[in-house]
């Protein structure tokens, strides 16, 4: 994601329901996060057609008669990827120590990040017995 298209906190919120539930039309994003909050389903529809223009490119859409149907452009992956190269310049090892300083990772979260670090071992280690194949 380019400097010009980081999402605002609350465009952030929008991408999180729409990585959620995938595609979904501005009552279904405003029902699912925003209407608890108090924020007029106006408010979201705004900041979806912002988010859709040529400077922003966060969401995507796809008019179904009068509905529009906004997708995420880029999905949470990608961003996660993003964000790893822009802040940490593509060192995970950096971003995880940054983690770990923090203090915010539980024990049952380092043991998850333990097996997922064994899981992606075993899957490399079986890319490279086959020629860079890994069966999926």
């Amino acid at each position: 994601m380019e400097e010009s298209r980081s999402p605002t906190p609350r465009e952030l919120e929008i991408l999180k329901v729409l990585w959620e539930l995938g595609p979904s039309t501005v009552r279904q994003v405003h029902e699912h996060r925003f209407r608890d909050q108090g924020i007029a389903q106006n408010t979201v529809q705004t900041l979806l057609r912002l988010m859709s223009e040529p400077e922003k490119g966060l969401v995507t859409f796809e008019q179904q008669g009068r509905t529009f149907v906004y997708s995420a452009a880029y999905s949470r992956d990608q961003s996660a990827a993003q964000f790893l190269d822009k802040v940490f310049d593509g060192a995970a090892s950096e971003m995880v120590l940054s983690l770990l300083r923090s203090e915010r990772i539980s024990s049952a979260e380092l043991e998850q990040m333990r097996a997922m670090i064994d899981a992606a071992r075993r899957t490399n280690s079986k890319s490279k017995r086959t020629g860079g194949q890994a069966n999926e």
